[in-house]
């Protein structure tokens, strides 16, 4: 997926990391992509099942950045992304 352009990643220290843009649904996508890939090496079907979705279109939506997720969807895609972490999001200035 292409970064927009005005966002922003920036590695941090460990496992943190700092997004910046102002569209959500993109801020969403390079958060669960990142998950998905790069640290659980999980496929889109292993999310799909996890989330029971019945076509991978459903969750690739949201990873494409074209569907923007609920707080509580957004809280359900990171459990099937990465069940064993915890996120803390905040909003910097």
């Amino acid at each position: 997926m292409p970064a927009h352009r005005h966002t922003r990643v920036k590695e941090g220290e460990g496992d943190y990391f700092g997004i910046g843009s102002a569209d959500q649904a993109i801020v969403s996508a390079l958060l669960l992509k990142r998950q998905r890939i790069n640290k659980h090496g999980l496929t889109l079907a292993d999310v799909s099942k996890r989330l029971g979705a019945k076509s991978l279109n459903s969750y690739a939506r949201y990873e494409q950045g074209t569907c923007k997720p609920t707080i509580e969807m957004f809280d359900r895609l990171l459990a099937a992304v990465s069940p064993d972490k915890d996120f803390v999001l905040v909003e910097s200035r």
